[in-house]
């Protein structure tokens, strides 16, 4: 007599059946993809009649690019700089923007859209336009680019005089000369920081408010550990996101199809990949060990 299954078999055998589809266009459309494209990074490819031609000469394409390519290192480095950069401002920005927003106050709905709008604006539908050259095209007869320099030295000044670390104080500066590009990249993580205040029990500030703790204590005791697993997810996002908008993916791409060197090109973005994959795999394993998981 043939065994019936029981629940947990029944639903784990339809969990597989579901995943059957997701699998197989991973291994057709991801996983072979990425073993021909690291065999192009190990061969010289020559355009030939009716097709390509594909001669390995080994680990050349990368010794090529730290060695005789001055533009690769370069381009790689300042995408790394620039993402260490702005990555913990953005975080900082979205956090404090989203507990903003989820006070009660008229005209929160559209204060939410404003701050959505730089997605919007950033959308492949005007993906082409320069949306930061246009503003400050549009600013540019009030003089907002010597206003803001003015302001940005003014604070370093204010700053250097208190006794501020240097370093601290041109991370600041800096901040405050593109705050308009951290602004453009927050409204996602703002949402999902705005979805998670939400879905914050009253009860755990209602017991905070019978202790006697006070609004400062309440955030740092009862929010931000609440929050924890959402700033891991914001950072992975932000880090994923800052690496997809720099002058290392144009390269990559003026390589193969300008150039036409497509086993240099595939180097690149192997290497590239390697390093977003170290960056991404170190932030999010020192990041969870400070992950709070309330049960």
């Amino acid at each position: 007599m043939k065994k019936r299954l029981t629940l947990e078999q029944t639903k784990a055998l339809w969990g597989v059946i579901f995943c059957i589809p997701l699998m197989t266009g991973l291994i057709m459309l991801f996983i072979l993809p990425l073993i021909q494209s690291f065999r192009f990074s190990l061969s010289s490819i020559e355009l030939v009649e009716g097709g390509f031609d594909v001669v390995y000469q080994g680990f050349g394409h990368y010794t090529e690019l730290f060695t005789s390519n001055a533009d690769f290192p370069r381009a790689l480095a300042e995408a790394v700089v620039n993402m260490v950069v702005n990555v913990p401002i953005i975080i900082f920005f979205s956090l404090f923007a989203a507990v903003l927003l989820n006070q009660k106050f008229r005209g929160r709905a559209l204060a939410r859209a404003i701050f959505f709008l730089p997605v919007i604006l950033a959308s492949s539908a005007i993906a082409n336009i320069d949306v930061s050259s246009f503003v400050g095209a549009l600013t540019s007869g009030s003089g907002s680019d010597e206003s803001n320099a003015l302001q940005s030295f003014e604070l370093k000044k204010m700053l250097l005089e208190s006794g501020i670390s240097p370093v601290f104080v041109n991370y600041v500066t800096g901040a405050v000369d593109r705050i308009y590009e951290i602004i453009s990249l927050s409204g996602v993580q703002i949402l999902i920081f705005l979805a998670g205040l939400q879905s914050i029990s009253p009860s755990l500030y209602e017991a905070s408010k019978i202790e006697g703790a006070t609004g400062y204590e309440t955030f740092w005791k009862v929010t931000f550990p609440m929050l924890s697993p959402l700033i891991l997810t914001n950072t992975v996002y932000s880090i994923i996101d800052s690496f997809t908008h720099n002058s290392i993916n144009e390269l990559i791409s003026s390589t193969a199809f300008k150039l036409f060197d497509f086993g240099l090109s595939a180097a690149m973005a192997w290497v590239y990949f390697a390093v977003v994959a170290f960056i991404l795999a170190t932030s999010a394993w020192f990041i969870s060990r400070k992950v709070f998981y309330y049960d």
